[in-house]
């Protein structure tokens, strides 16, 4: 015979659980003649098999149901599929704090933040100590905290020398520049990289050039260039975010973003940068789209997961129209185009590949240019003319 305590202690459960263990009628007391109840070995033993039932993730009704009567196979099946879920969600979970404590990739975490919830995913990104500069490059480009100072110096050593950071050509720049329908006097471009662009609408207009960028080397090396241009008076440099532009509304009659206006979202460009134009001014950018209705499973695959906001030519149209511009102009970039950038990065790679066996920058990359490679006419970079409307 057993009293309450001796019970407990043997068992490792408390004295309140006991007695509500007695109420739902696992055990039965017997109360004795000074006040104490008492147990048999037989509540005991039935309470040790209801701890090993338990062990199996059974409720207590489902446990009970289990002492009592034949096991029903269905309650076990059930069961054992509800503990699946849970081990799978707990995998889950561990693979994330492993992930947030530096033991693996933290790509797909960082993506589906970034397209869920991206203002409070770059928020939370500065409270783990990045500045902002740092955070906005983590999301474009390393998509991973743990290994981000290491993806942008191998990155920058890509690109430093690089006279293009994307598709374009002189050609397409004064196809561009030809549908502007006035002459333009004060030119923002935006996301300028090494100046390109800048140089080609330096030379090929009279107006006063504002350049954007938040690299500071390129800025600096888009300064020597004109300097050596003869055209460097007409051109200041801003180092700054694209999407906290230091501009008072209606300062020009001209914007220009060849490539980059995907790091804040087009649609949000569009917005955003139309308080800056003049009655009447125009935005010119570039973007990449889908040139076919049903792109092949590999162009999707990779295209969804490296710009997943990408979407046709006519849908940029429709967000340029809502915004409240009207379109004057559009056309894909040539093929000179994408070989102007793509054909010296390879080289750049090529040439890089054996120093840096490893590294995620150079990885990323050669997915890019293996897509490039297979693109077969399924997406293309699009320029749009557009006019700001009254």
């Amino acid at each position: 015979m057993y009293r309450i305590s001796q019970l407990a202690e043997m068992l490792g459960l408390s004295r309140t659980t006991l007695l509500y263990y007695e109420k739902q009628g696992v055990i039965q007391g017997k109360r004795l003649d000074n006040g104490y109840r008492s147990f048999t070995d037989k509540d005991l033993q039935r309470l040790k098999l209801l701890q090993k039932l338990q062990a199996g993730g059974l409720t207590l009704k489902e446990c009970l149901a289990c002492l009592d009567e034949k096991v029903e196979r269905d309650i076990l099946v059930e069961r054992l599929r509800q503990l699946d879920e849970e081990i799978a969600q707990k995998q889950k979970s561990r693979q994330l704090l492993a992930a947030l404590l530096g033991e693996s990739s933290l790509t797909d975490w960082h993506q589906t933040l970034e397209q869920q919830a991206p203002e409070a995913h770059l928020e939370w990104l500065i409270k783990q100590g990045f500045d902002e500069k740092q955070a906005l490059r983590l999301k474009w480009l390393s998509k991973d905290m743990n290994n981000h100072e290491q993806y942008m110096l191998d990155f920058n050593l890509i690109f430093k020398d690089l006279e293009r950071w994307g598709p374009g050509s002189e050609a397409d720049t004064l196809r561009a520049l030809a549908k502007v329908p006035h002459s333009p006097q004060s030119i923002l471009e935006i996301g300028c990289g090494q100046g390109s662009a800048t140089q080609i609408l330096a030379e090929h207009s009279s107006a006063n050039i504002t350049a954007v960028d938040n690299e500071e080397f390129a800025l600096q090396s888009l300064v020597k260039t004109l300097k050596e241009q003869g055209t460097g008076d007409r051109v200041a440099t801003v180092c700054t975010n694209m999407e906290k532009l230091p501009f008072e509304p209606d300062s020009f009659d001209l914007i220009w973003c060849e490539g980059s206006a995907y790091i804040m979202g087009v649609n949000n460009a569009l917005k955003a940068w139309r308080p800056l134009l003049q009655d009447n001014g125009i935005l010119v950018l570039s973007d990449l789209v889908w040139s076919v209705e049903s792109p092949s499973e590999k162009a999707l695959a990779f295209w969804q997961k490296e710009y997943p906001d990408m979407t046709t030519a006519a849908h940029r149209i429709a967000q340029a129209e809502q915004a409240g511009y009207e379109v004057i102009g559009s056309f894909a970039l040539s093929d000179e185009s994408w070989l102007a950038y793509y054909a010296p990065l390879e080289d750049r790679i090529d040439a890089l590949g054996s120093q840096r066996q490893g590294s995620m920058a150079l990885e990323d990359l050669q997915r890019e240019l293996s897509a490039f490679h297979l693109r077969a006419g399924e997406f293309d970079y699009q320029m749009f003319i557009l006019r700001a409307c009254n």
